[in-house]
């Protein structure tokens, strides 16, 4: 109907809310909050996404405060998760932990989400702005689809660092991100990202909304002259060339039983789609927490990681959590379906897309 009706036709006194996890670093306790909001202000929805959010449906402006109150409660936000700004920050869902991990990006991110995301001169961009750091070898965090990503390099000079990619993003023009050629350095992450949001800032394409991306700048400019005005106008140096960095062509999920660098375990499963329930969630933390977990992390490929498993724990715990609605073992169709949001909340689609795919994988099954 969105093709035929007024836009005051379309009004809804409803909500969507999206909570906003940098990295996907979630705690249980963070976990059983956004569940219980969603059980008591959303109708029991709760879809975690493939940019490491959980987005909340249902919501009734008059209750958001109480909503934000128990956010903030345990460190969670909604800050600019949505809008014309800075994005969720993607991070490698085993940052830290990974024997295979290249260097640890958590400080970058850390350091952008505290720092610089507050200041109001990142507040207003010509459209929205997505970023994504990773030091697995792995590649975890879909950077050639992204605005601005930062990916794991071993310099053959400086040690670990990051190769720096531009100008992805997908929608109805789809381009995928070029290599800036740079190499920097973790210290130099946030100032770089910073750069690259103010050229947005100033130099995007505000008058057309459908040009507005980064990608469309990129495309006109060429790389050459996007570095050029980068290191010129907006950092004052040069940037150390970076060495060509080979895609990795395999599968970047995490799902499935791995060790971590400390002798522990990781453990990956699926929710199909993404999809969950409030109480859910609340289910899961609770199960968690009876292994003595309290890391969890989401994944760009809407997964859930259990982090610090002991070994003897890892049937139990799979056979726990399958309990639960998630699939530690899933097929490949259950581990690589998609699904946009679909005629459910989206004012833009034609048809139910989850439950179709959700009854799709059932039957390939």
């Amino acid at each position: 109907k969105t093709a035929t009706l007024e836009p005051h036709e379309l009004e809804d006194r409803y909500f969507m809310l999206r909570v906003r996890i940098d990295g996907g670093d979630l705690t249980t306790e963070q976990l059983r909050v956004i569940g219980g909001i969603s059980t008591d202000f959303g109708r029991d929805t709760a879809d975690i996404t493939d940019r490491q959010n959980v987005q909340l449906h249902w919501i009734r402006v008059e209750d958001v405060p109480e909503i934000w109150r128990r956010l903030e409660s345990v460190g969670l936000s909604t800050t600019e998760a949505c809008g014309d700004v800075p994005r969720v920050i993607l991070g490698s869902p085993v940052a830290g932990i990974a024997k295979d991990e290249i260097i640890d990006g958590r400080p970058a991110i850390e350091k952008i989400k505290k720092e610089l995301l507050p200041d109001p001169e990142f507040g207003n961009l010509p459209r929205k702005f997505k970023s994504a750091i990773s030091g697995h070898a792995r590649q975890d965090v879909t950077h050639e689809i992204q605005d601005l990503a930062f990916i794991g390099s071993e310099h053959p000079e400086h040690g670990p660092g990051f190769d720096v990619w531009v100008g992805g993003g997908l929608s109805t023009n789809p381009m995928l991100a070029q290599r800036l050629g740079v190499w920097v350095s973790i210290d130099e992450v946030p100032e770089v990202w910073a750069g690259v949001v103010r050229i947005f800032r100033d130099y995007g394409f505000r008058r057309n909304r459908n040009r507005a991306r980064l990608k469309f700048l990129v495309a006109k400019w060429g790389i050459e002259k996007f570095r050029q005005v980068l290191e010129e106008e907006y950092l004052d140096k040069p940037l150390l060339d970076g060495i060509p960095l080979e895609v990795e062509p395999g599968s970047r999920d995490h799902l499935g039983v791995h060790r971590q660098k400390d002798g522990k375990f990781y453990v990956g499963v699926k929710p199909t789609v993404g999809h969950a329930t409030g109480e859910q969630l609340i289910a899961i933390a609770d199960v968690a927490e009876k292994f003595g977990i309290s890391r969890i992390r989401t994944t760009p490929m809407k997964e859930l990681l259990f982090l610090d498993v002991e070994e003897e724990d890892i049937p139990a715990l799979s056979r726990a959590l399958d309990e639960t609605g998630l699939y530690s073992q899933p097929s490949e169709f259950r581990r690589g379906v998609i699904s946009c949001t679909g005629l459910e909340f989206c004012k833009l689609a034609h048809v139910t897309t989850k439950a179709r795919a959700i009854e799709l994988v059932d039957i390939l099954e």
